[in-house]
């Protein structure tokens, strides 16, 4: 199946177990691959990414999924850890 790479602009992007990270900003595209690299996340809750930037990249081999929003494999163990780390728990 093709789709347009500009209809992922601005779509949802939320974690396999329902966790939402942030809406699609751009595309990262290798052009001598010809594939897709990663996508660039803005818009994003920064909490649960355990970051303080308005946007990441996210690479685009974590994607499971693509429709009306994209769904990622639930990877952010780290980020979640090192929350509860500095909490001191």
């Amino acid at each position: 199946m093709r789709a347009e790479i500009s209809s992922m602009f601005g779509l949802e992007v939320y974690t396999d177990r329902g966790k939402y990270v942030g809406r699609v900003d751009d595309v990262l595209l290798d052009v001598e691959d010809k594939r897709i690299k990663g996508l660039a996340v803005s818009n994003i809750d920064r909490e649960f990414l355990g970051v303080d930037t308005n946007g990441v990249i996210i690479p685009y081999r974590w994607v499971v999924a693509v429709g009306d929003i994209v769904i990622l494999k639930h990877v952010f163990r780290r980020a979640k850890k090192k929350s509860s780390d500095e909490m001191g728990e």
